[in-house]
């Protein structure tokens, strides 16, 4: 396993086939507060995890075996780096460019989510809006190290993971607002982005949904390369979705097959504490996800999800396996939304404490310090990025209120495929198009 792994994140191996139960119970560890790779870790550490108010002793600080280990020891254990916060610059985790990239694509999903929220109150939207104000350091984080062919799956809180995988604004505005510039023509909404074009293969509404769906399209990147022989085909496939989903059997079974077929995917665990209303804490047996990967023999990683610059030397290492055929990984991303669960929700249920805590961790905010502190940038570049984003944003807005909504016809489009069936009549055009199709049974 390489080292990038164990420099910025908790990491858990697949247990050796011949290990104990004894050895099993004495390695297992309590839950462990975030951890930071430029901090010298202590020999133990109190501190809550997960947002818990509990206090959980971390008990080990054995470092991590970077392979299997062919003894009856289990190979469980939270890796701890002593790599100190780089000083000169060809120990900078990032370049300028880099740097600048990172903050423009996280400063557009914070900005394009702020605006949701204005038009969603003014009418402009319906439905439910599930917006991803503080998760933006997982999404760019990963999502800026693909390339075009390689493949997003998304949950409902889907807006700014078509953004960084490319998809311009006014597009996903514009399906926001139900129109048919939008990138499913206005048929999809807030919560079913999808772009062919840029391999965005939807966002999903129920949990759990996706995650097959990304399983199918990883296999099918393995299949062009290993069956008909098409050398080129090393695309790798993200799946993201939320604490919540790793509760339901579609996760564990997709874990299971990918493992057993080395498919070249990510499992992205966005965990941002609360599924709804529940806490993860109460809603799971064991609070760390990234320890039921070595269950099924993938490596399980944990990072901290409110700063881009760990997430992505995380990603660089679990996209780099998928892509070298070495299989699959889960990683836990431990992270926080800023607004309720939608825009429909209060947000009255969870500590005002806690989200204090959580909002002083801001991860623009975090990139921004270190690109100062390293000199990277200057105040004036970053004004000017924000500058060109509220521009951008705001012409998404005119571009989407400006469109023209769906014609009648379009309603079955995309519903019915069968040419026999409903959806399209014998003269090959769609039913829906007939005046006389919906009279009596809707107004449309």
């Amino acid at each position: 396993m390489a080292s990038a792994f164990s420099a910025t994140a908790k990491f858990a191996q697949p247990l050796p086939l011949n290990t104990t139960s004894s050895a099993r119970s004495q390695d297992k560890l309590s839950p462990p507060a975030l951890f930071d790779p430029f901090r010298t870790s202590s020999s133990a550490a109190t501190s809550p995890f997960l947002g818990s108010t509990r206090q959980l002793l971390c008990k080990s600080n054995r470092p991590l075996s970077h392979r299997r280990s062919s003894s009856s020891s289990a190979v469980v254990a939270i890796s701890d780096v002593k790599q100190k916060k780089p000083k000169s610059s060809s120990n900078l985790l990032i370049t300028k460019e880099e740097g600048l990239e990172l903050y423009e694509d996280m400063v557009l999903g914070r900005s394009f989510e702020d605006m949701c929220a204005q038009m969603y109150y003014r009418g402009k939207m319906f439905g439910f809006v599930h917006l991803y104000n503080g998760q933006e350091a997982v999404s760019t984080g990963f999502i800026k190290l693909l390339t075009k062919d390689d493949s997003v799956v998304s949950t409902y809180r889907d807006h700014v993971h078509a953004l960084s995988k490319g998809v311009p604004a006014r597009a996903v505005m514009s399906e926001l607002f139900g129109k048919t510039t939008g990138c499913c023509r206005g048929q999809g909404g807030s919560m079913h982005m999808f772009s062919k074009e840029h391999n965005v293969l939807g966002g999903f509404a129920f949990i759990g949904e996706g995650i097959p769906v990304a399983t199918g399209a990883a296999f099918t990147s393995k299949y062009k390369r290993e069956v008909l022989k098409e050398p080129n085909s090393d695309h790798v496939t993200l799946a993201f979705f939320g604490d919540g989903t790793c509760n339901n059997g579609q996760f564990f079974e997709c874990l299971n097959m990918a493992a057993l077929w080395k498919l070249p995917i990510v499992f992205v665990v966005e965990n941002n504490l609360w599924a709804i209303g529940m806490s993860h804490l109460r809603a799971t047996s064991d609070p760390q996800i990234y320890k039921k990967g070595p269950a099924f023999g993938m490596p399980g990683v944990h990072v901290d999800g409110m700063d881009v610059l760990k997430v992505r030397e995380v990603a660089k290492e679990a996209i780099g396996r998928a892509r070298r055929g070495e299989g699959p990984t889960l990683v836990e991303c431990e992270t926080y939304r800023f607004r309720g669960h939608s825009l429909a929700d209060p947000d009255e249920l969870r500590d005002p404490a806690e989200k204090a805590h959580y909002a002083a961790r801001d991860p623009i905010s975090q990139l921004k310090t270190y690109m100062f502190e390293n000199k990277l940038v200057n105040e004036s570049e970053l004004k000017a990025i924000d500058k060109k984003i509220d521009e951008l944003v705001e012409e998404a807005v005119e571009f989407a209120d400006e469109s023209p909504v769906p014609d009648r016809s379009q309603l079955l489009e995309n519903v019915f495929a069968d040419p026999k069936g409903f959806g399209i009549g014998p003269d090959g055009r769609y039913r829906c198009e007939d005046p006389k199709f919906t009279q009596g049974t809707a107004q449309v």
